[in-house]
């Protein structure tokens, strides 16, 4: 952003003088969209003059002066909307990775919507995400936060479309030690303790060694 005012062309500003019929003729000639007209009563011809002179002058100050603070304000604007850090390429990547991690969950096909687990297990389609909802509030299962609708795990629903028990056990052990996304990293990745196992792979299974790699995970946490 500059403070300088920029020149602006000095044809662009035109000045009349002269008598009403005068400038009536004159006005015949211009072809500017607008016209601002100064009536100076018990003025001398060579005083219309110079104050003709001095009024194009200042109009040329003020059309700069309007520019240059037009030009700042989207300066301004501009600046509001760019980040507050430039992002270090670490970062760049860091978010890079963040976002592919999350496509990878999201593609999986392992997720529903509230409307899909209430149409699957009959319940109420006037207020789909009810019974979802619930729980979620209860820590019986979680969700991940998309474009403002709730996705639920697939694997931790039984064939009744129910959440498997087995699993609030597993969000119990975590506690508030993973977010959602967190979750759902873990429970789509290969666990040692499982023999090289997804969790979300056994939850229905062997549930019990599901809770279990949950604690050796938490141990691991702890001990780090």
């Amino acid at each position: 952003m500059t403070s300088a005012l920029k020149p602006l062309d000095r044809t662009a500003v035109q000045t009349l003088s002269g008598t009403p019929a005068n400038v009536r003729h004159q006005l015949n000639q211009v072809r500017a969209p607008y016209v601002v007209a100064v009536a100076l009563p018990e003025t001398s011809d060579s005083e219309a003059s110079r104050l003709s002179e001095l009024f194009s002058k200042v109009a040329l100050l003020a059309r700069q002066i309007m520019a240059s603070r037009h030009e700042a304000r989207l300066a301004t604007l501009v600046e509001a909307l760019l980040p507050d850090t430039v992002p270090t390429p670490n970062e760049l990547k860091e978010v890079t990775m963040l976002a592919q991690a999350r496509s990878a969950v999201l593609s999986s096909g392992d997720w529903m919507s509230a409307a899909d687990i209430a149409q699957a297990a009959g319940f109420s389609a006037s207020n789909p995400s009810a019974q979802p909802n619930k729980w979620k509030r209860e820590g019986s299962i979680f969700a991940l936060r998309h474009q403002g609708n709730d996705y639920f795990p697939s694997y931790g629903l039984g064939p009744d479309h129910r959440p498997l028990k087995s699993l609030a056990k597993v969000l119990a052990v975590f506690g508030a030690a993973k977010d959602n996304w967190g979750l759902a990293y873990w429970f789509m990745s290969a666990n040692s303790f499982l023999g090289g196992r997804r969790p979300q792979d056994v939850l229905a299974s062997a549930p019990e060694r599901v809770i279990a790699a949950a604690h050796d995970e938490m141990a691991a946490v702890a001990h780090a």
